[in-house]
């Protein structure tokens, strides 16, 4: 038989998603056949969607060895740090995302990526203990791709991770804008409201103008993206126009701003996958930018929930990257 003691990290959720964690190895029927006849939550039977808190007791009647073969080894990864710090209280932790760098690991990069130099980070001052969690790491709650900049939200504790992502998901407790270079002349606002569908092997979107059928490939949803061009920020570089964006994301769908806006004849200044190619090489050869000019500048907590309820109102921004905000003065003089 095997004790788990719940701590607070792990309190706050249900049963067979703890479990899940904890024995991450383990094929999903086993971890049910458990819950039916092998876990006691503090001396008795319990439902997988039974709630732990702090304290609970777990028995679980496997053997040693069985428990050993579902267990996963955790092991602590240090890496050095290469973000900044824009916000951080007890709860959660905005960081400033450089170029080139992933949110989380993929098969290419495990080791060195912004979640595992948080982890790293926060390990050295003490405010994430690796030994004494079961199931529970530091962790995004929204994500940037390899070569956007600019903001990206970290819970410190499992209630926050919680919170936050409910926040996130829910689309208009947390406003995020971003800050772009678009190819043209954009003089008014666009509001698009097109689907999406996604090509895996390619790694890209197309943008679909109606929904497809119910037999279709499922597509993304509506009120996607907001801008709100500026203007007074129109620029010109050999004969090609550009205009400064600032762009609200409503949801968080991948590539969806480069997308869209390529779509809707306003591809991204350096966008490899979406772009301009006439203005990506001059971009490139004039500023030696060959991604994508997108960096997630600011955060507006609308309205917080839960633990996070004090964030209300409070705006986390996040400047330019020195070769972005040369480029933008260049061009926008």
């Amino acid at each position: 038989m095997v004790k788990i003691i719940i701590g607070e990290s792990e309190s706050g959720q249900r049963l067979d998603r703890f479990l899940r964690k904890y024995y991450s190895k383990a094929p999903l029927s086993a971890i049910y056949k458990m819950i039916r006849k092998d876990v006691k939550v503090n001396g008795k039977r319990a439902g997988k969607d039974t709630m732990l808190s702090a304290g609970d007791e777990l028995s679980v009647y496997i053997s040693d060895e069985t428990a050993a073969s579902y267990h996963e080894e955790r092991r602590q990864i240090r890496v050095k740090k290469n973000f900044r710090v824009c916000y951080e209280d007890d709860n959660i932790l905005a960081v400033f995302k450089p170029y080139g760098l992933l949110t989380h690991g993929d098969a290419q990069e495990k080791k060195n990526h912004l979640a595992n130099q948080v982890i790293t980070y926060l390990a050295d001052k003490g405010d994430y203990v690796f030994s004494k969690e079961k199931t529970f790491a530091p962790a995004p709650v929204n994500r940037l791709d390899r070569n956007t900049t600019g903001l990206v939200l970290f819970a410190k504790n499992s209630a926050a991770l919680r919170d936050a992502a409910k926040m996130i998901r829910e689309g208009d407790a947390v406003t995020k804008h971003y800050l772009t270079i678009v190819c043209g002349r954009m003089e008014e606002p666009l509001f698009l409201e097109d689907f999406w569908t996604k090509d895996e092997k390619t790694n890209t979107v197309k943008i679909l103008k109606s929904k497809p059928s119910p037999n279709g490939k499922a597509a993304g949803d509506v009120k996607t993206v907001k801008t709100n061009a500026f203007p007074q920020a129109l620029g010109q570089v050999d004969g090609q126009d550009f205009t400064l964006v600032k762009v609200e994301l409503i949801t968080g769908k991948t590539h969806q701003i480069r997308a869209h806006l390529a779509s809707a004849g306003f591809p991204l200044a350096g966008d490899p996958k979406y772009g301009n190619p006439k203005a990506n090489r001059l971009i490139a050869g004039k500023f030696q930018l060959t991604s994508q000019f997108l960096h997630a500048f600011s955060l507006t907590f609308e309205r917080g929930e839960g633990c996070l309820e004090y964030l209300t109102g409070k705006t986390i921004t996040c400047p330019l990257p020195e070769n972005l905000e040369r480029i933008k003065k260049e061009i926008f003089k």
